[in-house]
């Protein structure tokens, strides 16, 4: 049978469901070319704005899967079991979570990205880390998780080439808010690199990709419903992104951070929800083990400290620091009573910690330290705020980021629980 883009695209705005060979020519089409960007870019807005139902969205995230290679991760001795966030701001969590499910006996083989926009890359953060490198082959992925039990590092480009370079496409044509596309996006590329179990962290809030909780919840049940139609175990949990995770926001700030997460402090919220992924990968895994014990005997550390050599990091070397340090200062006295992510995250991605296009570089050494909590008593003068850059100039336009973002009242206010709901077995 043969098919025409025109055609698939007329089905798609007629609002009509897509047929499974529909879906595995147009994507099969697209990777090699004779589709055009163009024609994909239709589709992809039809898509957005006529939607796709769980069958239609698990063939599409079969046909990008079959678009490249799986990964074919041979038996550690241990369970495989991955955790994907949709991002946020100062979301740190892979960081510390990655070694101690490890130190607690599973295999974590964790493909990240990098950051665009206001929220942060797990790769960029480790990026700041002297030595270290993101790009393994599959061999160096496959030996890491046998000795160290842990991997971090970039995705290989042979896993699903579709999805790398629609998503391209979806960044430049307006069409990236699809929840369709985006769970068929992250769910392809966690199915090709062959993980057990997968924990889904989907963040609700300013910060985060998704602003409200039923189009969270509706994102957390496509992934987990996908995950189900190719036989991958996921759970997915809501958490909070309306204020930042943590007190510092940008990639050698955050390693900092995570890192005293592993040496038993860090701030409670980021061990809350490291210790909340931590057991409900382990759920998946089938391993009984209490990562709060294993957190605070140091095993975690080791870890770390062993998967940051494996890929050329010096885990003891200093981390970048900024040659302009500036402070934010409270305007009045009285309680903080609002510090949103979005304009913490905007700022930080001003200073330099971010990038407006993938090709972009960033700065290690930008962001924003966190002085004070939603919650804490302020007093006119007091510093709020850190900002951390190598380029000076960039200081007043995160400050004018920062101004609708803070709020200082007479009456307290707590911060809301951090999870919010839970999808998945």
């Amino acid at each position: 049978m043969t098919h025409s883009a025109v055609d698939v695209i007329a089905a798609k705005r007629d609002r009509h469901r897509l047929t499974d060979a529909q879906i595995d020519w147009v994507v099969a089409a697209y990777t090699r070319g004779e589709v055009a960007d163009e024609q994909m870019a239709a589709l992809a807005m039809a898509i957005l704005l006529n939607g796709m139902d769980d069958a239609e969205t698990a063939r599409w995230t079969l046909a990008m899967i079959e678009s490249g290679e799986r990964l074919a991760l041979p038996d550690v001795g241990r369970p495989l079991v991955d955790k994907h966030s949709t991002g946020g701001v100062g979301d740190k969590l892979t960081l510390p979570l990655a070694p101690l499910v490890a130190a607690c006996g599973a295999a974590v083989p964790q493909l990240s990205g990098r950051g665009l926009g206001h929220t942060g890359g797990t790769l960029d953060k480790l990026e700041a880390i002297p030595g270290w490198r993101a790009e393994l082959s599959a061999d160096e992925i496959a030996a890491q998780l046998a000795e160290v039990g842990a991997v971090v590092c970039a995705t290989t480009p042979s896993l699903a080439p579709a999805d790398r370079k629609l998503y391209a496409l979806r960044d430049v044509t307006g069409t990236v808010a699809s929840i369709p596309l985006i769970a068929s996006s992250i769910m392809s590329k966690k199915i090709a690199e062959g993980t057990g179990g997968l924990v889904l962290d989907v963040k609700v809030g300013s910060g985060a990709f998704l602003r409200t909780h039923d189009a969270a919840e509706e994102l957390a049940r496509r992934m987990v419903a996908i995950g189900a139609a190719h036989g991958l175990s996921t759970r997915a949990l809501l958490t909070d992104m309306s204020v930042p995770l943590g007190r510092t926001v940008g990639n050698a700030l955050e390693v900092a951070e995570a890192v005293e997460v592993l040496r038993g402090s860090g701030p409670p919220d980021v061990v809350e929800l490291t210790l909340a992924l931590a057991r409900a990968m382990l759920g998946l895994a089938g391993i009984e083990a209490d990562p709060a014990e294993v957190l605070a005997s140091g095993r975690a550390f080791e870890v770390w400290e062993r998967m940051i050599a494996a890929q050329g990091g010096d885990p003891a070397a200093p981390l970048p620091a900024a040659t302009h340090v500036e402070i934010v200062e409270a305007p009045a006295s009285g309680i903080l009573t609002r510090l949103d992510a979005l304009a913490v995250g905007t700022a930080a991605w001003r200073l330099g910690a971010g990038r407006a296009r993938k090709e972009h570089p960033v700065q290690a050494a930008a962001g924003v330290r966190l002085l004070a909590g939603v919650g804490d008593e302020v007093r006119a003068g007091d510093p709020l705020l850190e900002l951390h850059t190598d380029t000076p100039g960039a200081v007043p336009g995160a400050r004018a980021a920062l101004d609708a973002g803070l709020a200082i009242a007479d009456e307290p206010v707590g911060r809301g629980p951090l999870l919010l709901g839970e999808v998945g077995a």
